[in-house]
C-alpha cells in the first residue's frame, strides 16, 4: 500500500504549477494552487492557521492519518515554504512541530478568494 502511495504522489501535480480551472461560465480561468488544493495539505493549512503551532502527533490525530502521509504532506508544504517545521527534543523524544508561515498564510488567503469566486460562479450559472 505504502508503494502504491508514493506512485500516486510521484504522479501528482508539480508543486510549482498552479492548477488551471474555466470557470462554469467559461469566462474567466482560475489558478489554483496546486501544493494547497490537495486534501491533506489543504487540511494540515487550515489547522496550522487556526492554530499557533501543532505538533506532529496532534496533526496526526486531528486529520486521522498515517505518520508516512503526515510526513510526505508536510515536507510538500515546507518546500513550498508555507509551513515552517521545528525539531527539537522533550526528554529523550523527539519533538516536531509546525507553525503556518506568513507566505502559507497569503497562500491559503489567495486560494480561498478563488475557490470563493469559483463558488459565486458557479452559482449565477
Amino acid at each position: 500500500m505504502a508503494k502504491r502511495a508514493r506512485q500516486v504522489e510521484r504522479e501528482a501535480l508539480p508543486t510549482d504549477q498552479p492548477m488551471k480551472r474555466h470557470s462554469p461560465g467559461g469566462t474567466e480561468a482560475v489558478n489554483l494552487d496546486a501544493v494547497i488544493h490537495e486534501r491533506v495539505r489543504l487540511a494540515i493549512i487550515s489547522a496550522l492557521a487556526v492554530n499557533e503551532e501543532l505538533s506532529f502527533n496532534d496533526l496526526k490525530k486531528l486529520l486521522e492519518i498515517t505518520d508516512g502521509n503526515l510526513s510526505v504532506h508536510a515536507r510538500k508544504l515546507e518546500d513550498a515554504g508555507y509551513v515552517k517545521c521545528s525539531k527539537s527534543f522533550v526528554g529523550r523524544q523527539p519533538r516536531t512541530t509546525f507553525r503556518l508561515s506568513p507566505a502559507g498564510r497569503r497562500a491559503l488567503e489567495s486560494y480561498l478568494e478563488q475557490m470563493e469566486s469559483v463558488i459565486r460562479s458557479a452559482r449565477k450559472s
